[in-house]
């Protein structure tokens, strides 16, 4: 039977119903198995290597990338790849110069070492701007992925925010880290496979790589556009690095894993995805502009190639992947403004000596309440109708953000001469430069100040000369100096093997058994729903992918039965 549920076909509503119900299936399968905070926003710092940088590279971006950069590979060309290409540099500098350093400062949250470093009050300024800025944040994220599933299922966008949101806030609720970075896993297989399948279908639709090659415009293929040139390039990488190395849900990547080397690990095994991860991505909305040309909408561009080409049961897997990007992102979100509320608000002030086993049930309260904050948000951008300028204006905002309360933390990692009235006026000052120059760019005559290079040279140079006067105004009492002296210390102090040994001998989690059998369960049922709701034609290419998904279940169930052979024997 072929029949279709809300504009897809059966088979697809299927798939993304099995892929939410695998996702919640990992929350619960590491509910009972979370002890402490350590746990629960670290994964007891026992992470591989390999998951964290997975996790990591699912973390930095969401169903914007398939949209936004789409539309500049259809419109532009190249340059969407150049721009998404800033990331490898700035998580290459990220590694090798601030992923060990945050292994050494952070356990449980990313704000825990500022206390030693700047102070109670530099720590708790940190703490109270970051989490509305991160809930908002994640309100308009939640926001965009029910507009994709509205979209995709003629779905009600209300019921569409509430739904999605609801099943990225149980697991994380229900899992902590853990649930995170394995659904963050099996959401980057499943995006894998779906954005290589739409790779040949969309050169086949174009005729071939010479077809393709002579019907687009020329400087299609260049690294740059008129709209987005060099400079405006250089800037975004400014933002990105700063953001790949103070993000509190990105750097928890650094500190989750087991050692200091597996932390430079993960920013060079991120960096090794984004050198791949954007030509595929992208390549099909670059050949749809040959063969969809005239598309009046290009921000639906990747949505209308999936509808033209993709086979019963891929359009659900493509969505899911759509899905996957924001769902990691916001997972990562609320479990790291988690972790924050938790020890630097509850635990700092509350209840300082509070067992282990009550801390965790905070945590997760914590996170309930953070991600039922960003549904509130995302609500009250619906009611407004989800108008661009809100988007514009939440851009500007944390762009003005950003480098304030970067340039301190990293300052505050490496270097030991800036004091603590440094760091707050270098914050102060920065944001309040930042915010001077927007409510200044509102003049029509001043209207440039609200330009992103504009606007990230003010808030750099503005918390870079703060951190400078305020050291010279006050460099510190001597005790300061002295706390200061023995944390510097012990992030210049390189981790010894006996430290290492004790991690290594400490790992009793294995993610390899919950990844094989996700990966497998959700290629068994695109598998079945194809052939029990499909016609013959069209068939092949996803009963393929469901068994090239399978075989990927097998091979990791393999590697696993091999390492508990090998540790019985």
């Amino acid at each position: 039977m072929d029949e279709t549920v809300s504009g897809i076909a059966f088979a697809d509503t299927i798939v993304i119903a099995g892929f939410f119900v695998v996702m919640l299936g990992i929350g619960f399968y590491f509910s009972g198995r979370m002890r402490d905070l350590q746990d629960y926003f670290s994964g007891g710092r026992r992470v591989p290597w390999w998951l964290s940088g997975t996790s990591f590279y699912m973390s930095s971006f969401s169903a914007f990338a398939f949209v936004a950069y789409s539309e500049l590979a259809y419109k532009y060309g190249w340059v969407s790849i150049t721009i998404f290409w800033v990331t490898i540099p700035g998580s290459i500098i990220s590694a090798y110069f601030f992923a060990a350093r945050w292994r050494r400062a952070a356990t449980t949250s990313p704000l825990e070492y500022i206390e030693q470093r700047f102070g109670a009050p530099m720590r708790q300024l940190l703490a109270w701007l970051g989490i509305p800025v991160k809930v908002i944040d994640d309100g308009l994220k939640l926001f965009a992925i029910g507009s994709l599933v509205s979209t995709g299922l003629n779905f009600p966008l209300g019921y569409a925010v509430f739904f999605s949101g609801t099943i990225m806030l149980t697991y994380t609720f229900l899992g902590g880290l853990w649930a995170v970075l394995i659904t963050d896993f099996v959401q980057f297989v499943v995006m894998t496979v779906a954005v290589i399948v739409l790779i040949p279908l969309a050169y086949q639709a174009v005729g071939g790589w010479s077809n393709f090659y002579d019907g687009v415009p020329e400087g299609f293929f260049a690294w740059t556009a008129p709209e987005h040139g060099w400079l405006s390039i250089f800037f975004v990488f400014i933002l990105i690095g700063l953001n790949y190395s103070t993000s509190w849900s990105l750097v928890q990547r650094y500190y989750s894993v087991r050692s200091d080397a597996d932390a430079r690990k993960v920013g060079y095994f991120v960096a090794i995805l984004n050198v791949i991860g954007p030509p595929l991505l992208f390549a099909p909305a670059m050949a749809a502009r040959v063969f969809m040309p005239g598309i009046e909408d290009t921000s639906q561009v990747y949505g209308i190639l999936c509808k033209a080409l993709l086979p019963v049961g891929m359009v659900g897997m493509v969505i899911a992947a759509m899905f996957s990007a924001t769902m990691s992102m916001l997972s990562s979100d609320y479990n790291a403004v988690a972790s924050v509320l938790t020890n630097d608000v509850y635990k700092r002030f509350v209840a300082p000596q509070a067992s282990q086993k009550s801390l965790v049930l905070v945590a997760r309260i914590a996170t309930l309440i953070v991600g039922i904050i960003s549904l509130a948000v995302a609500f009250v951008v619906i009611a407004s109708q989800g108008e661009s300028d809100l988007f514009t204006l939440m851009v500007r905002l944390f762009s003005i953000f950003l480098p304030p309360v970067a340039i301190p933390m990293l300052v505050g990692l490496t270097m030991r001469k800036v004091s603590n009235m440094g760091g707050i006026v270098g914050l102060i000052l920065g944001m309040a430069a930042g915010l001077i120059a927007y409510g200044l760019g509102s003049i029509e005559s001043l209207e440039m100040l609200r330009h992103k290079e504009v606007m990230t040279c003010i808030t750099v140079f503005a918390t870079i000369a703060g951190l400078i006067l305020g050291t010279l105004l006050r460099s510190g009492s001597p005790e300061q100096r002295e706390r200061i002296g023995q944390f510097m210390d012990r992030m210049e102090c390189p981790e010894s093997e006996l430290q290492y040994e004790e991690q290594q001998a400490a790992t009793t989690t294995s993610p390899l058994p919950i990844i094989a059998l996700s990966v497998a369960i959700l290629g068994a049922l695109l598998a079945v729903a194809v052939i029990l709701t499909s016609p013959e034609e069209g068939k092949a290419v996803s009963l393929s992918v469901a068994a090239v998904m399978v075989v990927i279940g097998g091979l990791f169930g393999s590697v696993c039965l091999g390492k508990k052979k090998e540790s019985f024997e």
